[in-house]
């Protein structure tokens, strides 16, 4: 098995790299907009009014309570039949940065909300605008507390794009798929890239660690 293992990664690891890459192009992107996202939605519902709270409590459960894969479905599947068609890979995009953005919204929000509720009134006080005092005060000690969290939330979402192989999308698993049915050797295949996929989960891991080290708040003991 291994002699076999060690052919399939000498014949085809350019193949292997390139899906590779794909897949940390899709968990990077989607991770980025899903951040952006988040920040929307959280805020929507720790400062928005009751309108604005409603929407955005909507879009957060309705993306929470739905599978990755039926929205991917959606957009690659569905849109269609409506003239809109997007590529395998801006479908994984969208779709992964669109459930990204729900669940970091979650986070978020739970960051803001563990604050002390008086650091805004004491911003008020001196002077600072609401959404200045939300800028400066409020969000920068959120997303200190809530780098744990968005660890879990990148190392899932890496693990998660392999679904994209399902619409096509060439990267690990679809390279890997491909690479099987060359060869038929489908176990060695697949089990060389579940070591990939553990070997960037733990060099991100490392990272992460390292980022919350820096950025921990002295004092403050986080639970992951």
């Amino acid at each position: 098995m291994f002699s076999i293992m060690a052919e399939i990664i000498t014949n085809h690891w350019q193949t292997l790299l390139r899906g590779l890459g794909v897949t940390l192009e899709l968990t990077l992107a989607s991770v980025v907009i899903g951040f952006f996202i988040g920040i929307l939605l959280a805020l929507g519902r720790v400062y928005g009014n009751r309108l604005i709270y409603g929407i955005c409590t909507v879009i957060v459960e309705i993306i929470r309570g739905t599978p990755l894969l039926v929205q991917l479905f959606i957009l690659y599947y569905g849109l269609p039949a409506y003239g809109i068609r997007l590529g395998a890979v801006t479908s994984s995009i969208i779709a992964f940065s669109i459930n990204s953005g729900a669940y970091q919204a979650e986070y978020l929000r739970g960051s803001i909300q563990s604050l002390e509720k008086n650091q805004m009134l004491a911003a008020r006080s001196i002077g600072m605008t609401r959404p200045q005092a939300i800028t400066l005060i409020v969000l920068p000690q959120a997303f200190r507390r809530v780098i744990p969290a968005w660890t879990n939330e990148f190392i899932y979402l890496l693990k998660y794009t392999s679904l994209a192989y399902i619409v096509g999308a060439p990267e690990l698993m679809g390279v890997a798929k491909i690479i099987g049915s060359r060869i038929y050797f489908y176990f060695e295949v697949y089990l060389i890239v579940a070591f990939i996929y553990l070997a960037v989960v733990i060099v991100f891991t490392k990272i992460f660690d390292f980022v919350e080290k820096k950025f921990k708040i002295p004092g403050l003991e986080t639970i992951r």
